[in-house]
């Protein structure tokens, strides 16, 4: 490099945001040849970039402490400050930020280039304005050229953190704060970018990205922003004003302050700056100073002498101790190289180093610098082991290097490791990067490279994951840029934006993702239906345009349009007028939440009118007067179901030719109810519980939901709920009998079945007696019953009960097996085949026939027994049999009919009454009989008995009492008539027996 005459150097001097930086690159490229160094590494990516981009990859070389890309032929050198090569000769030679050479542990470097990096036809000093006392001293004849600020800065006063604008830098001066603060955004803001000095350049290339790109609105950083970063800052605020320098911790001088600060504002936009996070706010001088780039100048640049003696450790030593002679210039403190050699210099590894070479080669290894700050001995430790390894088989070793590498080449673990793993393999970038050094240098710098870029990538990851929530950082970039995509919905309503879920949209409501730590739920609210309002618009479009067959009422009384809850049925005017609540967020409003209410409410009315289109018919019918017009509209007032009891004086009085009037309109007349057998179907079941539910006790009471289910699953009976109110079971076409609900249809179908048992005389019938008759106005359960209930035994005993039916039950006489087969085995056959046995049926609810038990009837005309007195037969006395069970025969018998009364009795007539019944209006076909209204099914209210033990006093003497009512004592032997069945049972039980 060639040393041109002061006149050729130009310093360009200001302060941050005058395009000093971009000023010298121009100039740069207007020469055939140029170098320009730059103070980070990240810095000289950057120019590097812009560099190819302006004359091709092959024409320009990068040259850093742990990056070497030197093409064949290069007319560009893109370096850090300490890599310049100075033995090349070039036309143009810029040096960038030169008020480091203040910095106590770089600044030698910076005075160096300063005095002595000359180009052959121009020198571009570039730095604050500062620095121009101390040139004017040290270079005399340099030409200083000021350029001022493109954009104001102003004070902005203090502000809370979580109150900070967007573009925002936060800057603190340790690591402990920087994660802090950028916690707390992240959990008030929805994230932060992360700059620290201690990170690698790919880490903080890809942390200023997520800046610059808008995926989070605030920088948390120390003042590593201060130099050669060139970013998007509108609020720069100090969370401290003093930072530990290495040596000790200090306040930061009005000049560094300036530098930082100044890094708000680019280009023509004006920036502030402020305090915050308990800082105190700046004096009225230190903001006059900030805001006029005012600063005291420097007087005094730390420098160390260049001119080495390489002679011997000692002298080498000595030269670095050597003094300045310029009182602008200080020598600097011992730094990192120096104290590495004074440790090789003191073991084994010193003796190594004779001669020129020996000392040349032993400075070089002790200018590796200490990326992992350790302790200086193990920094020279590891000198000591390279320098030896070289000096005794000319390269480092490749196990050694081998074993170090590989313990750094690990991408999981936290912040902290990830860290300390990029410091390390930092060291053994850097060892790559000489030349000589290595066996196979170009392996170990692709290896180490690799790992070093694949550690920054996981450590950039853990800062992204640790403090900004990607969902809400792309949310708050959408409201900025109206560019970005469409939200993406799938079938599940899931709202995704460039693959992060936001939340989900079900209808016309968006439910927000929610994240560990989210605080600012109302400003991600916004964001986020600022995002789904477009589609929330689409879908009032497509649901106002919708066909019927698209929505859906369910049992839960929530209107569904395809698939989604859209709105749910509350309490109207009318039971057929219910209103529409629409279950929607605030985004749809105005003409788009009237046409989709208007929509769905015209929906409704045809559902209603469409469903219980038979009910409808009922309001007002206009064939129907009087009494049946009156009994029709309490059936529409009742759903289409309307127990006949309610109505039985009106539908007494109605002629034949108003029923069959009633009959067209669908009206059934059954004997417990009157319906519409239409009406009772599934459907309109559901929709008439869904109303009356409405009016009586609301949509989420018990049964609602969970009645539209049996009736769908076919059942005719089931047990009930007690918590359920039995009015619902009658809504949906059940009767509650007993412990059961019955379905009304089915209910009519055993009254059909039972009613020509009751009417049927077995002693007079001709040919088959039907299953299930039984004497004396009664019935025997039978198996067709019990199928058609889906139940039996105690259950279908309490629906009989529940309808007005009694029961007596008499035992069965026990036939008895015999041992061994006789001659009248035939004729046992035959007599058990004329009297088959018939299931037992145990009835729940309490009979007031009771064996053994007797009630005292009220008095009887002559000739009449009381109907509910029960003679109970005494068992055959079987010798040698054991006890067993008794079995009973159940003859169930309308409550008001009397089962030992004997059919074709009739009381005696006086003479000349007309003996012929007359004739009965015949019921029409299809009709059946009211059997609410029949006397058995209005049973008057009977006499109590008292107990057996109760001291009962009778009015008769002992001797003139029933035989059945006196105390038995002794047992009594059963006779038979010789000519009975019973007689051959027990003769043949006996001949066995002997």
């Amino acid at each position: 490099m060639t040393f041109a005459p002061y006149q050729s150097v130009k310093a360009i001097l200001g302060p941050t945001n005058t395009g000093k930086t971009y000023f010298a690159i121009e100039r740069m490229l207007a020469h055939p040849t140029g170098m320009i160094g730059l103070p980070l590494r990240l810095l000289a990516r950057e120019v590097y970039t812009r560099v190819v981009e302006r004359v091709g990859e092959q024409a320009v070389a990068l040259v850093t402490g742990e990056e070497r890309i030197v093409p064949a032929r290069p007319r560009y050198w893109v370096c850090t400050v300490e890599a310049m090569p100075m033995d090349i000769h070039v036309d143009c030679v810029a040096i960038d930020e030169i008020q480091t050479a203040i910095d106590f542990d770089r600044g030698h470097v910076f005075t160096d280039r300063l005095l002595n990096a000359r180009g052959s036809q121009e020198t571009l000093l570039l730095g604050a304005a500062t620095m121009a006392p101390v040139i004017r001293k040290l270079l005399p004849n340099a030409d200083i050229v000021d350029r001022p600020r493109f954009s104001q800065l102003t004070y902005a006063g203090s502000r809370k953190i979580s109150r900070q604008p967007a573009r925002s830098a936060i800057v603190a001066f340790s690591a402990r704060q920087v994660y802090a603060i950028a916690e707390l955004i992240r959990r008030e803001r929805g994230g932060a970018a992360v700059v620290m000095g201690a990170l690698s350049p790919r880490t903080r290339n890809a942390q200023v990205e997520l800046y610059q790109n808008g995926d989070v609105d605030f920088l948390v950083a120390t003042d590593a922003i201060g130099m050669g970063l060139n970013l998007d800052i509108h609020h720069v605020a100090f969370a401290d004003d003093t930072k530990f320098d290495g040596h000790q911790s200090r306040p930061l001088t009005a000049a560094e302050l300036g530098q930082i600060a100044g890094r708000a504002g680019r280009h023509a936009r004006n920036g502030t700056f402020g305090v915050t996070g308990g800082t105190e706010g700046f004096d009225e001088e230190m903001v006059v100073a900030l805001e006029t780039h005012d600063f005291e100048p420097v007087k005094v640049l730390q420098w160390r002498n260049n001119r080495l003696d390489y002679s011997s450790i000692p002298a080498l030593l000595d030269s670095l101790e050597k003094p300045p002679e310029s009182r602008s210039l200080t020598r600097v403190p011992v730094a990192t190289d120096q104290r590495a050699l004074e440790f090789v210099a003191r073991n084994e590894a010193g003796k190594l180093a004779r001669g020129l070479d020996g000392a040349r080669l032993l400075w070089e290894c002790c200018q590796i610098p200490d990326y992992q700050g350790i302790s200086p001995a193990n920094h020279g430790e590891i000198v000591t082991r390279i320098y030896s390894d070289l000096k005794r088989i000319g390269t480092v070793s490749e196990d050694w290097i081998a074993e170090q590498v590989r313990f750094c080449d690990n991408a999981s673990g936290d912040i902290d490791t990830l860290s300390n793993r990029i410091k390390q393999i930092r060291t053994w970038t850097f060892v790559a990067n000489r030349k000589n050094w290595l066996a196979d240098p170009s392996h170990w710098r692709e290896k180490t490279r690799d790992i070093e870029d694949r550690l920054s990538d996981a450590l950039h990851e853990r800062l992204t994951q640790r403090f900004v929530d990607r969902r809400t950082s792309v949310l708050l970039r959408h409201l900025k840029d109206k560019r970005m995509a469409s939200p993406e919905i799938n079938e599940r309503g899931e709202v995704r934006l460039e693959g992060h879920l936001i939340g989900t949209l079900e209808g016309f409501r968006f439910t927000l993702s929610r994240n560990d730590g989210d605080v600012d739920t109302k400003g991600l609210r916004a964001a986020a239906d600022h995002v789904v309002a477009p589609e929330i618009h689409n879908r009032a479009d497509r649901l106002a345009g919708a066909p019927n067959e698209e929505f859906v009422l369910a049992t839960d009384g929530r209107l569904r349009w395809k698939g989604d809850i859209v709105a749910e049925l509350i309490e109207g005017d009318a039971l057929y007028r219910p209103r529409i609540l629409m279950l929607a967020d605030e985004t749809l409003t105005g003409v788009d939440l009237e046409r989709v209410q208007d929509r769905l409410a015209l929906w409704l009315r045809h559902h209603i009118n469409t469903v219980l289109e038979s009910v409808m018919a009922l309001e007002a019918p206009a064939d129907l007067d009087g009494a049946a017009r009156g009994i029709a509209f309490q059936l529409y007032e009742h759903l289409g179901l309307l127990p006949r009891a309610q109505v039985a004086d009106e539908v007494k009085a109605l002629d034949q030719d108003v029923r069959g009037k009633m009959r067209k309109l669908g009206i059934k007349f059954g004997a417990y109810h009157i319906f519409l057998p239409l009406a009772l179907k599934p459907a309109p079941r559901e929709l008439a519980l869904i109303l009356f539910a409405l009016k009586n006790g609301g949509i989420r009471q018990p049964g609602v939901t969970d009645i539209p289910h049996i009736v769908l699953s076919g059942r005719t009976s089931f047990l009930v709920d007690p918590e359920v109110d039995s009015r619902l079971y009658e809504i949906a076409g059940f009767k509650v009998a007993g412990k059961r609900a019955v379905r009304v249809d089915i209910l009519e179908r055993l009254a059909d079945i039972i009613r020509p048992l009751i009417a049927l005389d077995p002693s007079r019938h001709q040919g088959e007696v039907p299953v299930g008759a039984a004497e004396g106005n009664g019935f025997r359960v039978t198996v067709e019953m019990t199928s058609l209930l889906g139940c039996s035994g105690e259950d279908f005993a309490s629906i009989l009960t529940s309808l007005g039916y009694r029961v007596k039950r008499t035992p069965k006489v026990v036939v008895p097996v015999a041992a061994e087969a006789s001659a009248e085995a035939p004729a046992l056959d035959e007599v058990l085949a004329e009297n088959p046995a018939v299931p037992e049926v145990v009835a729940e609810a309490p009979v007031e026939a009771v064996v053994a038990e007797v009630e005292p009837a009220p008095l009887a005309l002559e000739g009449e027994i009381p109907a509910t007195t029960i003679i109970e037969a005494e068992p055959a006395v079987v010798a040698d049999a054991a006890p067993a069970e008794p079995e009973f025969d159940e003859i169930w018998f309308p409550g008001g009919k009397r089962p030992d009364a004997k059919r074709g009795e009739h009381r005696r007539r006086p003479e000349g009454e007309n003996r012929q019944r007359p004739q009965a209006k015949r019921r029409p076909e299809g009709e059946v009989q009211d059997l609410s209204k029949a006397q058995h099914l209005n049973p008057k209210a009977k006499f109590e008995p008292r107990g057996r033990n109760d001291n009962r006093k009778f009015d008769k003497p002992r001797d003139e009492r029933p035989k059945f009512d006196k105390p038995r004592t002794e047992k009594r032997e059963a006779k038979f008539d010789p000519d009975s069945p019973f007689a051959k049972l027990a003769a043949l039980r006996n001949k066995s027996a002997e």
